[in-house]
């Protein structure tokens, strides 16, 4: 049984690791500041598993309370660092913010680490830092791009701090870029919950199905894709938690040295109407939507190549675009009854 520390616990793709470690027969340690989350996930998350979970409220941007965690609990293996703020829009609005909160809490982890002696962490990072590649169908050596956002420039600068801290010898990091995860645990009980605007496409197109909002926007229909509407990669939040758990297994067992970087996408890209058209053939229900002017920073097309995260973390995502869209509806249905 590995004890592993796992900050922004209560998050969206966080709790779905905390469960997904628990299952594996591992000790989550959860912290959390609550500023994007509630305490009624961590209830959910102990509907599922069964039992009582090790919670403990910590702001990551205070290094004393930081400090506090690896004291109380000093046989922490690794970390998987979730905690950060990821509202692009809100990032454009308030960039301070989330240069702050995101590059901060990082900050003081490191240093924690370095004096609590754990060297093995697993960051949340995304496929934004590619930009616009000339490639759309990814791997992990394309250049990194400028950021379209200031979020997106704390990723790829979270990045860097890891990288530049792993180049001692001592700290072994593995960077997992996302591309867009999305659904929900199958038993609906926990999963996307969206507090004002939704920051994706499927909570859009969920939120129009259940009648929350009048139709769906899709920007842009000239793009040189398919179908005109941009191309993009979604995977399964379920499939996404539990490569966390192989890559953080993967540093602790020392198969993995320094600082290295894991794409994690389903490895097929999917126009935004051939999403709809999925979501409609999951569930039976027909999403009305209006074609939009394009979104300023869109990119066309991209989507994960992820033979790395196959031959490193032998990972390959099992959860179908159907699974996906049904477990998002499912948990969208049951929101409507809390």
């Amino acid at each position: 049984m590995l004890q592993i520390l796992v900050t922004g616990g209560l998050g969206y793709i966080g709790s779905h690791t905390v469960i997904e470690l628990i299952e594996a027969g591992h000790e989550p340690i959860i912290i959390d500041n609550l500023s994007k989350s509630t305490l009624d996930v961590k209830t959910r998350i102990e509907k599922i598993v069964g039992r009582k979970v090790t919670f403990r409220q910590v702001e990551l941007c205070n290094r004393s309370e930081v400090d506090t965690i690896f004291q109380e609990f000093p046989n922490i293996s690794g970390i998987i660092h979730f905690a950060a703020f990821l509202s692009v829009n809100e990032s454009v609005e308030l960039p301070t913010k989330y240069y702050y909160n995101n590059l901060l809490s990082t900050i003081n982890l490191i240093q924690s680490m370095e004096t609590y002696g754990i060297s093995n962490i697993v960051f949340s990072s995304s496929c934004t830092v590619y930009g616009e590649p000339e490639n759309p169908h990814v791997d992990e050596n394309a250049p990194i791009q400028p950021a379209e956002n200031p979020y997106g420039n704390t990723k790829k600068m979270g990045e860097e701090i890891l990288r530049d801290s792993a180049a001692n010898g001592y700290m072994h990091v593995l960077s997992l870029r996302y591309f867009n995860p999305i659904g929900a645990h199958p038993s609906s009980i926990i999963g996307e919950f969206q507090y004002g605007e939704p920051h994706h496409l499927v909570p859009y197109i969920t939120e129009t199905a259940i009648g929350k909002r009048k139709e769906l926007k899709v920007f842009g229909s000239d793009y040189n894709t398919r179908d005109g509407s941009c191309i993009r990669d979604f995977i399964h939040v379920i499939d996404i938690a539990k490569a966390h758990i192989l890559a953080i297994k993967h540093l602790i067992e020392g198969r993995s040295k320094g600082f290295d970087v894991i794409n994690l996408g389903s490895g097929i890209g999917s126009t935004v109407l051939e999403m709809i058209g999925a979501f409609e053939a999951a569930t039976g229900i027909v999403i009305p939507y209006s074609l939009s002017s394009r979104r300023a920073g869109d990119i066309p097309a991209v989507y994960a190549n992820i033979t790395k995260a196959q031959r490193v973390l032998n990972w390959t995502p099992e959860k179908t675009l159907e699974d996906m869209l049904r477990d998002a509806w499912n948990f969208e249905k049951k929101l409507k009854h809390i």
